[in-house]
């Protein structure tokens, strides 16, 4: 027996051996979720007013009177947004105290200039786009109040991968069906039982963003980790393509029979992303992009409406262009817009844009251009650039990587589609028809949008609750 094993014998004292040369000390980062949530209302009462005013300044400077019944619907909608900040303290104390604030400031300038918009075609009442958006918004905040409620935590969405990629593709493909898909302004997008329609493709884009998020967790080692090194990059084997070739088969499907370029790429650009962010590999991106453009190319010299999107992009201010059926009119209209509003604009309710087609839905930024100018869209992009960036942050936060993804993946919708559509307005891309994040009217944008900021409220409480503990030594 080894000379100091009497130390372990019944009754023996233990004497106590030497200190460790390292201390090891854990900081749990404690935080006080009324801090965040009293920001939140601080800054909500400041969104409300923004919003009302902006409702109020376009009424007096259109017809010199404020209508109180609209103000009345803008109460209800700013008593609604208190009601979701209240129920954020209950279910989701921890959740970010800026994407709220940001998006009712967006919503409301939206608002207020479809009303402008009203104004100025003489349309009131329930007839108008400006009532018909202030009751959807009231819908969507509703909807996004039950989300939070419904959804304690985002990881309960990973089980349902598969079931979202199913209904993302029936979404996707409900327009296309003959007895239900309406046509509107040259594309199939939307879905219509008597006068009531519905675009289910904004629905679907959050769909997929989940099946995404779920199929990249579990197929992210092969997708990363195999290849082939050409000039220094490693590209993915032939057997793995299959998962981006049947996106990219489903974005020119869209292409094709939908006649929409902006959801297309909307769809095909989510994916591409969220494949990059789950494997690091930059070759993906250059496969994907390469892809696209080369079916975009192709569909150029193909299919007629999308030669004359590029056609009036590349020459818009060619009378024959300008003049023609489905021209560049709308582009260039809202280009003079843009021009009027100079740096600070006409002011809320003393410009034109009513003389620019779709104003209201398509063309809002050139409306707000023109009557905030060049300061108030910077400000607008700062708001975008803001919410996407906390997004983001939400994202890269979290320890799951089902949340990772899905946070990154849904702040890059409302990125892309900012970009789309705003390049598309300003000529640095052609021209699409998606609709600008909480600004356009249309009811199923604003819904499927405030669902977007539901889930990411959920997703940073969900980060914020997970105990980060800090090793010192």
């Amino acid at each position: 027996m080894p000379q100091n094993s009497s130390a372990l014998t019944a009754g023996a004292p233990i004497e106590a051996g030497p200190r460790p040369t390292f201390t090891t000390s854990i900081r749990i980062r404690l935080r006080v979720p009324a801090r965040l949530r009293n920001v939140e209302f601080g800054l909500l009462l400041i969104a409300c007013i923004i919003a009302t005013g902006s409702i109020a300044l376009v009424q007096l400077g259109a017809t010199g009177t404020i209508d109180p019944s609209v103000l009345t619907y803008s109460a209800v909608l700013d008593l609604l947004v208190l009601v979701m900040h209240f129920t954020l303290r209950v279910v989701a104390a921890q959740a970010d105290p800026l994407i709220l604030p940001i998006i009712t400031v967006l919503n409301g300038l939206g608002i207020a200039e479809i009303c402008r918009i009203d104004l100025a075609k003489h349309v009131s009442g329930w007839d108008s786009a400006g009532v018909r958006q202030i009751v959807w918004t009231g819908m969507a905040i509703i909807i996004a109040i039950a989300t939070i409620i419904w959804i304690r935590n985002h990881r309960v969405l990973q089980r349902y991968s598969y079931i979202s990629m199913f209904v993302g593709i029936v979404l996707l493909l409900l327009p296309m069906l003959p007895l239900i898909g309406r046509t509107i302004n040259g594309a199939r997008l939307w879905v219509g039982i008597g006068s009531f329609t519905f675009q289910p493709g904004e629905l679907g884009k959050i769909a997929l963003a989940v099946f995404f998020a779920g199929y990249l967790v579990s197929a992210r080692d092969s997708l990363s980790m195999v290849g082939r090194r050409v000039l220094g990059m490693t590209f993915p084997r032939a057997r793995d393509l299959g998962p981006i070739l049947v996106v990219f088969a489903a974005s020119m499907i869209v292409l094709i029979f939908q006649r929409d370029l902006g959801t297309s790429l909307l769809y095909f650009g989510l994916f591409l992303v969220m494949l990059y962010v789950a494997t690091g590999r930059a070759s993906w991106i250059i496969l994907g992009v390469t892809m696209f453009i080369g079916g975009a190319l192709v569909a150029n010299q193909l299919l007629t409406y999308v030669h004359g999107r590029v056609e009036s992009w590349l020459d818009a201010f060619n009378p024959k262009i300008y003049d023609t059926s489905g021209g560049s009119y709308q582009l260039v209209q809202g280009l003079f817009g843009l021009a009027h509003g100079g740096l600070i604009g006409t002011g809320l309710g003393l410009g034109r844009p009513d003389l620019v087609p779709l104003a209201e839905s398509d063309y809002i930024i050139p409306s707000l251009g023109e009557e905030l100018g060049l300061v108030g869209i910077f400000a607008i992009l700062a708001l975008y650039l803001l919410f996407i960036s906390r997004g983001f942050r939400i994202g890269f936060a979290g320890q799951d990587d089902f949340g990772r993804l899905l946070g990154v993946g849904l702040s890059f919708v409302i990125a892309l589609q900012v970009f789309i559509v705003i390049g598309g307005v300003t000529r640095v891309i052609p021209l699409t028809g998606l609709t600008t994040p909480f600004l356009a009217a249309g009811g199923s944008s604003l819904v499927a949008n405030w669902i977007i900021a539901a889930l990411l409220l959920r997703l940073s409480d969900t980060v914020r609750n997970q105990p980060r503990a800090v090793i010192e030594g």
